[in-house]
Formats: C-alpha cells, structure tokens, sequence
C-alpha cells in the first residue's frame, strides 16, 4: 500500500501550498468588497473570466500531454519537453502581437462606454502580458511537477500569490498612506497614483507573473530550441481535443459571468456580476481541494498506468475523493454565516442562496476530473472533446434561457446542471471503454447523503451554525464508523 502514501505525500504537499496560496488570495475578497463597488467588482469579474477561457486556448492541452508522452516515450524526454513548451510559446507569442496591435477594436467590444474606453485599453493590455508570461510557465511548471519536485512547485506558486497579494496591499493600502502622511516619495507618488482604482489589481498580477518567471529561470535553460515533427504530430493529434474539452470547461465556469454582464439591462449588470462573483468566492475552498488533488493525482495516474493493480488503485482513490468532497461539501454550508464575513458589504449577501448550487457543482466537476483518467489513458481524448462540448452546450443555452428571468441563481444553476451531465455521461463511457472497479454504491450514498445534510442544513434550519455543525459530525462519524478497517490498511500497512 505504498504507492497510497506516495500519492497522498505528494497531494499533501500540493495541498498545503494550494490551501495557503489561496487563502493569501482570499483575503483580497473583503478588502475588495470593501474597497470596489458591486458595480467596479463586476469588471474584474469580467475581465477574469475572459483571461480564464484566453488562457485554455494558449496552453493548448500541452500540460496533460506532456504527461501522457513523457511516460509513453522515456527515451525522448527531451523532445517532449521541447515540443511541449515550443507549441505553447508560437501560440502566445501569435496571441501577444495581435493582442497588442488591436487592443483598441477590442477594448471599444468590452465597454460602450466612450468614458471607460481608454481604462479598457489599460487593463485589456495587461491582461495580455499576464496571460503571455503565465502560458510560456505551464509546462516549465508541469516538468517540476513530473520530476516530482512538488516542494519547489509549490514554493514558486506560494511567491507568485505572495507578490499578488502584497502589491495589491501595496497599492490599496500603503501608497495612500505615504501620500495621505506626505512620508518620503510621496510627491512623486502622487504624480501617477490614481486612488482605487481597479486596475491596480492587474498590475499587481502582472508583476507576480514576472517574478514567476524568473523563479523559473532554471528550468527554460533545461529547453533546447529543437522541434521532433514526427513526435509533434502524435503529441498534436492527442493535444487538441483535450484543448477543446478545457475550453469547454472553461466557457461552464467563466460564461455566466459574461453572459450576466450582456444579458441584465446595463445599469444593473455589473453590480450583479459583483454580487456573483463574490460569492462565488465562498466556493473557492472547494476548488483549492479539487486543484490540489489534480496537481498530485495527473502525474501519479499517469506514472502508475503500467502497475498490475491500477485500475483497483483508481477506484480506491475516487472512493475517498469523493467521501472528501462530501465532508467539504457539509462543512461549507454549516459554517457558511461564518464565512459570508469574508464579504464584507452586505449588499453581496443578497447572493448566498446560489452558493450551495455553485458548490455541488464543484463537487460533480471534482469526480468528473477523477473520472476523466481514462480517455486519457486510453489515448481516446476526443471523449473528452464530446463530453465538455456537451456541457458548453447546456451552459450556453440555458444561461441564456434562465439569466434574463432569474439572473446569478440561473447562472449557478446551469453550472450545477452541466458539470453533473458531464460526470455521469464520463462514468457510462468510462466503463464500456476503460472500466474501473468503482464501488459506486457506497459513492452515491454518501454523495445523497451529503445532498441531504446541506438542505437540512440551509433551507430547513435556515443556516443555524449549531445544528449544521451537529450534522456535520454526525457525517463525519458515520464515514468513519464503514470506513475505519479500509482506512487502516492503507494508511497503516506497508
């Protein structure tokens, strides 16, 4: 049962920088609720949206594919490395120059406001370096992550979100006080800062993209500017579906937030896309704990592919994955009087209702990744393409259907709707071409379970810290009471 320790090492340690990184990020929430209004918030909920499905498309699904070819061909590690980064930088580098060159058309698409327009310019251009500078790192990133160098991963990610964080602080906080106490530099300050204004929050990510860059530095030398065609054109016809299935992937998580800001009548679009996107942020502690476990898990189901016993070791994973998720899932919405806090005007309040939908879907989008192991395994990635082409499809049509009627709740609902017909539909493919032994008896029990303890939890006792508490443990207890003999043969035997 070693290789269970090995897998849950390495997610720990992804975890644990996950977690910290993240909650460095969170505590930008309350100070930019605080500081931006609803309506200033909405643009960059926006602007990150677009950025998140722009970013899909530059890295082209190199990360998964290098995986897969680094294990499938051993003796041409570096040709994959090469391939890899070398396909991702023409593409970024073909993004960066009509980026810039038509920053104008594009900014006057963002906004119709002509006073805003030249403020577009400034962020849109921003964002195109960020994104620049962030793709040619993906696979950089992904070879520390396949040389089994997580501590070093993850210390680069926890510099970046640190340089995030403190220049934000730095513009937000800091810079106004030396002006407001005329401190050193605080007439040259003044000469260019423009109070609060959201775009400092761009410049901060761009600079933590650069420092992230640099911290890089050691693995671009490890690069030798030679280009395998034969293994490209393998690695391309394995690549592309997987980009098609992430953008689909992306256009579920980021297009309610653009289609909310189209399709409400403009003088309340923004301050609605605020008021969900906040909130959305409440569902962050779901994503830290599906982002950490993909960090771990894709390297280690592509390394132990080969092994007699992988399918079972699969099953075994996905089993307490899921319980994992379940307890996570509980645990939100019986704190989360606790945790809308985090927000501190109560005019985003209004939005909490569609968190326990947003975190359910989190939860389908969690199994679904966990699922999706074998089309990629089994080198038959354009399931992958059908499956989140599928779910593009029910976003896009039923955001726009429900958004005019029921704005962000419709939105969080589709998101809930569409990550659970991806799941289901990945589990029936994934068992006629690629079956895995899972026990999913006792995975939909805990997952109705779950379902159950949060409508008790938020709607019957109307969001009682105590009693949802109460139920957690219960929650807990039970898992633990089946669970316990399991437990103790992974964790405890060699």
């Amino acid at each position: 049962m070693s290789v269970f320790k090995k897998f849950l090492g390495q997610t720990a340690i992804y975890g644990l920088s996950t977690v910290f990184s993240r909650l460095f990020n969170f505590i930008l929430t309350p100070i930019y609720t605080g500081k931006f209004a609803a309506g200033t918030y909405g643009i960059f909920t926006t602007m990150y949206a677009y950025a998140s499905m722009i970013n899909a498309v530059l890295a082209f699904g190199m990360e998964s594919t290098y995986f897969r070819y680094l294990n499938k061909h051993e003796d041409k590690k570096q040709e994959v490395y090469n391939n890899s980064f070398l396909c991702i930088a023409f593409i970024s580098t073909l993004f960066l120059i009509t980026g810039l060159v038509f920053s104008n058309p594009i900014a006057a698409y963002l906004t119709d406001d002509p006073h805003q327009l030249a403020d577009y310019k400034r962020y849109l251009q921003l964002f195109i370096w960020i994104l620049f500078i962030d793709a040619i790192c993906v696979i950089p990133f992904a070879k520390l992550r396949a040389d089994d160098k997580a501590f070093k991963y993850s210390l680069i990610k926890f510099l970046n979100i640190g340089c995030f964080v403190g220049f934000n602080l730095v513009f937000i906080y800091i810079i106004p006080l030396i002006i407001k106490h005329h401190w050193p530099l605080s007439e040259w300050l003044g000469s260019w800062y423009r109070g609060i204004w959201v775009g400092y929050v761009f410049v901060a990510n761009l600079i933590a993209s650069i420092v992230t860059f640099f911290m890089l530095l050691p693995e671009f030398l490890k690069l030798q500017l030679r280009f395998d065609k034969e293994l490209f054109g393998k690695m391309f016809s394995y690549s592309w579906p997987i980009l098609v299935a992430n953008l689909s992937f992306i256009v579920n998580e980021n297009l309610d937030k653009i289609v909310l800001s189209r399709l409400l009548p403009h003088k309340i679009a923004d301050h609605q896309v605020g008021i969900y996107g906040a909130v959305c942020k409440i569902a962050i502690f779901m994503s830290i704990f599906i982002t950490a476990f993909r960090l771990g898990a894709e390297p280690f189901f592509f390394s132990h592919a080969k092994n007699a016993n992988a399918k079972k070791t699969y099953a075994i994973i996905l089993h307490y994955f899921v319980i994992a998720l379940a307890v996570l899932f509980v645990g939100l919405i019986a704190n989360i009087e606790i945790l809308k806090y985090f927000i501190r005007k109560n005019e985003y309040w209004v939005g909490l209702p569609a968190v326990p939908y947003l975190l359910f879907g989190y939860v389908c989008l969690g199994i679904y990744m966990n699922l999706s192991i074998w089309y990629r395994l089994s080198d038959q990635t354009r399931f992958g393409l059908y499956i989140s082409i599928i779910g593009a499809i029910i976003t896009i049509v039923l955001n726009f259907v429900l958004i005019p009627k029921y704005s962000y709740m419709g939105s969080a609902w589709v998101s809930m709707l569409a990550y659970f017909v991806m799941m289901v539909i990945s589990y029936v493919l994934g068992q006629k071409y690629y079956p895995i032994p899972y026990d999913l008896k006792r995975i939909l029990s805990y997952l109705l379970i779950s379902v159950v303890l949060v409508v008790l939890s938020f709607w019957i006792f109307n969001r009682n810290i105590y009693i949802g508490n109460a139920l957690l443990l219960a929650f807990i207890g039970g898992i633990f009471y089946f669970e316990k003999d399991q437990l103790k043969t992974i964790l405890f035997k060699k």
